[in-house]
C-alpha cells in the first residue's frame, strides 16, 4: 500500500502507530514470501520498505515537533 507524504502527515498518532504495525508485518510477509520462492513482484517489498520508512520519518517529526521549546524572545536594548 503505497501513501502519499500528505495523507500520513493529516493522521492522527494512533492512526500512524496502527500503519506502522501494518506495514511492519507487510513487510515481513512479503520477505518471507521472497525466501521461500512465492513472491511474484520484488518491487512490493521495496515499496513496502519505503512506505514503512515514511511513515516512521514522519512519526519522528511530530515528536520532534511536539518536544521543541518554544524560541525565546530577546529584549531590544
Amino acid at each position: 500500500m503505497a501513501l502519499d507524504t500528505a495523507k500520513i502527515r493529516n493522521m492522527a498518532p494512533a492512526d500512524l502507530a496502527k500503519e506502522e504495525e501494518q506495514l511492519r508485518e507487510q513487510v515481513w510477509r512479503l520477505r518471507l514470501q521472497m525466501t521461500t520462492g512465492q513472491l511474484q513482484d520484488p518491487q512490493k517489498v521495496r515499496r513496502a520498505r519505503k512506505s514503512l520508512a515514511r511513515v516512521l520519518s514522519i512519526k519522528r517529526e511530530q515528536e520532534l515537533k511536539a518536544e521543541a521549546p518554544k524560541p525565546r524572545r530577546r529584549r531590544k536594548k
